[in-house]
């Protein structure tokens, strides 16, 4: 027999962890499935899988420490010309061992240890009843509605239990039957090399149970097409793309299960007036030449009304003035983001005589050219 830490690639001091992550690696490297048409990758398996069952069971690996008068009792750490022989380990591939892991069923639920879950297809148990689908209902707002709270009523297309079968899908007085493919299970076994995988029973669609007396409404489906109304109440600040969850008022489940969720998105107008960025709002405003020059106050106006704004001596175009707290409400948390001015130069484009003999006077007091700094 091969030395079994030779074959999981770690040395005599390696830890559960450091066993487990090597298994796992080589699980995945050599598992039939991932290899259909080599047998050496099967026989391969069977070997780490088994060297794994007594490495990482304490008392297995303590005997097997201990040398073959503990452990089996022959031969060593080696074997002979036979190599491997996996039956030392007991019946681990006939269900009796854990099969690295995997449980009482042998290989039937190694994948338990990848994440993969037990109850599905090497479980060979019933499946869970799948869960109903999600709806997303788009919700049009005004720019001003959105941020604010408001509280709307909307109509939603879907599908319903059905009233006069209660969901069954049978007609009243009559009730599905015991699928006669899978006997209930909802699961049917295909063989697979010398392991057998489990899919969904191709009569009954892994319900387990067949309608023999379709319900006359539903016509067995269980659900009906009906418009539900919700009321749903939308914090300030949202904006397109944000959503809103509404538990379990999706599609019902077609095999009694939990229902889906319904998605309430946002998809909000653009303002004539103001940008968003984030929480923060941008406005442009417009000043005239005297009023950047020699500083001023100008009415701005913002989402709850108009305020005055100081405008500094000296203002240049394109200049952004920050004001605190007058921006979009935050969603998550109080309080606002801010308003974020930029100050347009109006440059008038018609001037009547007393404005250009005006300005040709300051060009002529002034007696600089703003363009000197290019030259440096």
């Amino acid at each position: 027999m091969e030395d079994l830490y030779k074959i999981l690639g770690v040395d005599k001091s390696a830890t559960p962890a450091e066993l487990k992550k090597s298994y796992r690696k080589l699980a995945r490297k050599y598992h039939p499935d991932a290899n259909p048409d080599d047998k050496s990758a099967e026989a391969k398996f069977k070997e780490i899988s088994a060297a794994y069952d007594v490495l990482s069971d304490p008392e297995k690996r303590k005997q097997y420490d201990a040398g073959p008068a503990f452990f089996g009792g022959g031969g060593g750490h080696r074997a002979g010309a036979q190599g491997f022989d996996p039956s030392m380990f007991g019946d681990m591939f006939s269900g009796g061992g854990r099969a690295g892991g995997a449980g009482s069923g042998g290989f039937g639920n190694i994948f338990d240890m990848f994440g993969g879950g037990g109850g599905g297809g090497y479980g060979g148990g019933r499946e869970a009843p799948a869960r109903g689908s999600d709806l997303t209902y788009v919700l049009n707002l005004s720019f001003e509605d959105a941020l604010k709270v408001i509280t709307t009523k909307i109509a939603v297309e879907k599908n319903i239990q059905c009233q006069t079968c209660h969901g069954s899908g049978a007609e009243p007085g009559t009730s599905a039957i015991t699928c006669p493919e899978c006997g209930g299970r909802g699961v049917v076994a295909q063989n697979q090399g010398f392991f057998a995988l489990s899919a969904a029973c191709p009569r009954c669609g892994g319900a387990g149970s067949i309608i023999e007396n379709p319900c006359h409404r539903c016509g067995g489906a269980g659900v009906v097409r009906a418009t539900k109304k919700y009321t749903v109440k939308i914090p300030p600040g949202v904006k397109t793309g944000s959503k809103i969850r509404l538990k379990g008022k999706g599609q019902p489940s077609p095999q009694g299960g939990q229902p889906g969720d319904l998605y309430v998105r946002m998809e909000v107008a653009p303002s004539p007036m103001f940008h968003r960025r984030g929480d923060d709002l941008v406005i442009t405003v417009p000043v005239t030449f005297p009023e950047a020059a020699l500083g001023s106050k100008v009415q701005v106006p913002t989402t709850n009304g108009d305020i005055s704004l100081k405008i500094p001596k000296g203002t240049q175009n394109g200049r952004m003035l920050r004001v605190k707290g007058k921006g979009a409400p935050h969603m998550k948390g109080s309080g606002n983001g801010d308003l974020l001015v930029k100050i347009k130069v109006d440059v008038p484009k018609d001037l009547n005589k007393a404005q250009k003999k005006a300005l040709e006077e300051y060009a002529r007091l002034r007696d600089e050219n703003p363009r000197e700094e290019l030259k440096s």
